[in-house]
């Protein structure tokens, strides 16, 4: 695959989770997943089950157990899965478009120098929001709030694990 097709396939796949999220339809969501997922696992390789948990893509926040959703309940679960897929598809493209990052299935060799697509100095350095494309102002929104919580902890000593005397120099 090439930079251009993955950048075109990229875009073609936000498009249609926008779509998706403003005209929700499970099947439609369950077709664009596996196709999302085949892009993504070929330009980057596949994810392990650890890192598809830790993402919670597709883990609606209330589990609907026992009976079929509900039409608000299925929209609303097709809207957050497609979101947050959406912004996954956005770090994707900026990082083989603006980044110019080489990846898993590319064919022509090695990327272009990153100077290229480099950051624009102000917002090199100023927090996770600065590596983020345009787009992904939910995923910001998470980490900043993750970050806060953290935060709310601080004040709790730490764990450490025990360090013997021979360890310490």
């Amino acid at each position: 695959m090439t930079r251009d097709e993955l950048i075109a396939a990229n875009r073609a796949l936000v498009d249609e989770g926008e779509a998706l999220a403003a005209r929700p339809s499970l099947s439609v969501l369950r077709d664009w997943l596996a196709r999302s997922d085949t892009l993504l696992a070929a330009a980057w390789g596949t994810m392990d089950r650890y890192h598809l948990a830790w993402l919670l893509v597709g883990k609606p926040p209330e589990v609907v157990r026992g009976r079929p959703m509900k039409r608000d309940e299925e929209a609303a679960y097709v809207r957050d899965v497609a979101s947050q897929k959406t912004a996954a598809l956005r770090m994707s493209l900026d990082a083989v478009e603006r980044q110019r990052m080489p990846f898993v299935g590319e064919d022509g060799g090695i990327a272009p120098a990153a100077t290229e697509g480099a950051m624009p100095a102000e917002r090199r350095g100023s927090g996770i929001e600065a590596d983020l494309p345009p787009g992904a102002d939910d995923l910001a929104a998470r980490i900043r709030r993750a970050r806060e919580e953290a935060l709310a902890h601080d004040g709790h000593p730490q764990r450490r694990a025990p360090r013997p005397e021979r360890m310490q120099r």
